[in-house]
């Protein structure tokens, strides 16, 4: 791993579709690497990871294992609360992404920090539920959903506040994680989130009864996928 360092970069708020196409220049500049070292072992170029804050205008989007009518709004609706809708090339279902949400994207050569995409994902998971445990939220992991919940045993309690949904090709990941900050709630009525007709989702700012520094979040959150990752970070 003396070979890799990861680059961070806080997007502030920027345009769904924008991020998305810069992710896919990134992903296709890690992989292009990796295939230019599986066959050049005498000349070896550093792997240059990335990893992505943003805050993305009120917008909608649906993995490619999703159903559109998890979508409960029409065009003409979507517009009228002033968002976007998008199929998009990542796992799961349907989720939402607005003003108050940290949104991050890792594009990591996981062969090379030795994850399988399971173990990333857990790992993911890992980094949210401490990044809350630092606010006193208690948070886990639901089985057979991905993503972090709250009150997972207790019936019609349970909750997502952190959605998750990977790509993952020549195993470097793309897309990534929703951790519901200051989220405006009343988006998600318009979606079954992530699928889920019978699963509420929640904030931090819902569960603490205040509104929260995000860039405050966003250090503490940073601070611990690094951790967990190991990630040698260039900001």
């Amino acid at each position: 791993m003396s070979n890799t360092y990861t680059v961070f970069e806080d997007l502030g708020s920027s345009d769904y579709k924008e991020v998305w196409d810069y992710q896919e220049q990134l992903f296709a500049e890690v992989v292009d690497v990796k295939l230019h070292n599986r066959d050049n072992k005498d000349d070896l170029k550093p792997i240059i990871n990335h990893l992505l804050f943003v805050e993305h205008p009120h917008v909608y989007t649906l993995g490619k294992s999703g159903v559109q009518n998890n979508l409960l709004i029409n065009e003409q609706f979507l517009k009228q609360i002033n968002a976007t809708f998008y199929k998009i090339n990542r796992g799961g279902d349907i989720t939402y992404h607005g003003p108050g949400q940290i949104v991050g994207y890792p594009i990591l050569d996981l062969e090379e920090l030795g994850l399988t995409v399971k173990t990333y994902i857990h790992k993911l998971e890992e980094a949210i539920i401490q990044t809350l445990a630092e606010y006193n939220i208690k948070s886990e992991r639901l089985d057979g959903a991905t993503g972090v919940w709250l009150d997972t045993t207790v019936p019609g309690k349970s909750r997502k506040v952190c959605a998750i949904g990977v790509k993952a090709s020549r195993y470097v990941s793309m897309h990534g994680f929703a951790l519901n900050v200051n989220t405006n709630l009343n988006y998600f009525n318009h979606i079954n989130p992530c699928g889920f007709v019978d699963k509420g989702v929640t904030s931090m700012e819902k569960e603490l009864g205040i509104k929260l520094d995000m860039q405050e979040v966003k250090d503490v959150l940073l601070q611990k996928l690094s951790a967990i990752f190991e990630l040698q970070l260039n900001k």
